[in-house]
């Protein structure tokens, strides 16, 4: 998702939260494959999953592990060699590729040793490389792509049999991935995608050749998915899109968005609702509208920017300028004066000046950004961005990146300093020891004091804010009220669960079981 932060593990959720396991009678936990052999395996093989990426690649990791699931195989535990290694990975920057191979040639002897475990890659450097990953890293089993995240299960099947890689790559959807099984990684916090795909054609980004045109869900089929997960436990769900506002595009209808929101706003027992990200582009105010009207979507924005000059979003191709972009904070501040901005910064793009660099520099001291993802521009082959000429030498690259990383951080404390004295709702992500954390309902990381409070990860706390850090905020005391969530409870159950089962419910990453 190119309008996004990058994420190697679920924002906003608890590390170590317990997960549910796959309901194979749930209507949205049916898989669409045949499970062959697999299920007659003499023991359940064990799995991992490394996700490099999105937000998007994070829900698709789910409905892998889901899939998995489906067909027998079980999470490794801690300190145990897998007997499966999946990479989901990213495209959209340089050192997404490097991450991959730096990974795989840590397994290389791994697999010599243990030649029955397997290696598969997925995700937008799948379908962008396809069969040339299999002839740099020779002892990869599986390569499969962006539209056919479920047939893994059949395709690892079919190399063990025919002893040979498998490399399935799909140029249109097969299912749509929220139809597929999920291990979620949270038993209270839910991504539900809306589309797929995406229609613009920003120079620097590749995720358009590889995830496709947009495709957008039926609304009544998105909301029975809220609807289900809010019974299981859910009270917290992040509506994702590559650009959700455009969300009814596929359909004809430029105000279905909007609509989405309000009839989350509608489900009884769903807390919170986020979505991430829009496009300034598609942004109406509909939309700001039902924000401000809903009372469990988040005052919060995501909006990437990208460049705070205009000459550098032309040649980005960003359908909008910085004007547009101001005017649509303005408005949202307007409905909700409390909300937080986040936004997305490239540095270094072709040809930027250090006034172009300073437009950004003065648009974030502006607009006063929570928090801001920035990024170094990575030349991207078949990128239109990567042909054009004046490429920013690597060194003004990162000069540039320091000093705006600099700037990020002093406008996110003054932000966060804003709200010291505030009463904010948080709910729950993480609890070690005596110390809590978790999101407020505008975004900010909140740290607290736990001591003495019956808490799960899942239930809501109000907090007194008496410090700031530019990426968090911090309470001392124990918090002025509890409310315990049905989320709560999704987590106390499944934890009580895995204590009694000794099954891992969660989803173990490569670092955790493999020997450093």
């Amino acid at each position: 998702m190119a309008d996004s932060p990058a994420f190697d593990a679920v924002a906003g959720c608890s590390s170590f939260a317990v997960n549910s396991r796959v309901n194979p009678k749930s209507p949205r936990n049916r898989g669409h494959f045949s499970l062959g052999t697999i299920t007659q395996m003499s023991h359940a093989r064990t799995y991992v999953i490394q996700t490099l990426g999105c937000q998007m690649n994070v829900h698709d990791s789910e409905r892998i592990a889901g899939s998995l699931d489906a067909a027998g195989y079980i999470p490794a535990s801690d300190g145990i060699e897998p007997d499966l290694v999946v990479f989901n990975t990213c495209a959209v920057r340089e050192n997404a590729d490097n991450k991959l191979y730096g990974h795989l040639s840590f397994l290389a002897p791994v697999k010599k040793e243990r030649p029955e475990m397997q290696i598969a890659i997925g995700g937008c450097l799948a379908q962008k490389d396809q069969g040339s990953i299999v002839k740099r890293a020779p002892y990869v089993d599986v390569v499969f792509g962006t539209h056919n995240v479920g047939s893994l299960p059949t395709l690892l099947e079919r190399a063990r049999i025919e002893k040979s890689a498998q490399v399935e790559i799909k140029e249109a959807l097969e299912h749509f991935p929220s139809t597929l099984p999920a291990r979620r990684h949270s038993a209270f916090s839910a991504w539900v995608s809306i589309s797929v795909g995406c229609n613009n054609s920003c120079t620097f980004c590749i995720v358009p050749a590889l995830r496709g045109r947009e495709k957008d869900r039926s609304p009544d089929e998105i909301i029975a998915e809220v609807r289900a997960l809010v019974a299981d436990g859910v009270n917290e769900i992040t509506l994702l899109g590559q650009n959700v506002n455009a969300y009814g595009v596929d359909f004809g209808d430029r105000q279905a968005f909007a609509k989405l929101l309000r009839e989350c706003g509608k489900v009884e027992g769903l807390d919170r609702v986020r979505f991430m990200s829009p496009h300034p582009r598609d942004f109406t105010d509909d939309v700001i509208e039902a924000m401000a009207e809903t009372p469990n979507v988040m005052p919060h924005l995501h909006m990437p920017l990208q460049s705070g000059s205009d000459r550098i979003l032309q040649l980005m191709r960003r359908s909008y300028r910085v004007d547009r972009y101001r005017g649509i904070i303005e408005k949202v501040r307007s409905a909700m004066p409390h909300a937080t901005i986040t936004t997305d910064i490239i540095v270094g793009f072709p040809s930027e000046s250090e006034a172009d660099f300073q437009a950004s520099v003065d648009i974030v001291t502006e607009l006063r950004f929570l928090a801001a993802y920035s990024f170094q521009y990575s030349k991207r082959p078949g990128t239109p961005a990567s042909e054009m000429p004046e490429q920013i030498p690597a060194e003004v690259i990162s000069d540039r990146y320091s000093r705006l990383h600099q700037h990020l951080n002093e406008v996110s404390q003054s932000v966060n300093v804003a709200v010291i004295g505030d009463d904010l709702e948080v709910l729950v992500t993480d609890i070690e020891g005596e110390s809590g954390s978790g999101k407020s309902r505008d975004f900010r990381l909140v740290h607290f004091n736990a001591r003495e409070s019956d808490l799960r990860p899942g239930d809501l706390v109000t907090v007194r804010i008496d410090s700031a850090k530019p990426h968090f905020v911090f309470s001392s005391r124990t918090p002025m009220s509890i409310t315990r969530t049905r989320g709560g409870d999704a987590f106390a159950d499944r934890q009580a669960e895995a204590e009694a089962t000794g099954v891992m419910l969660g989803m173990p990453t490569l670092k955790s079981v493999l020997p450093k």
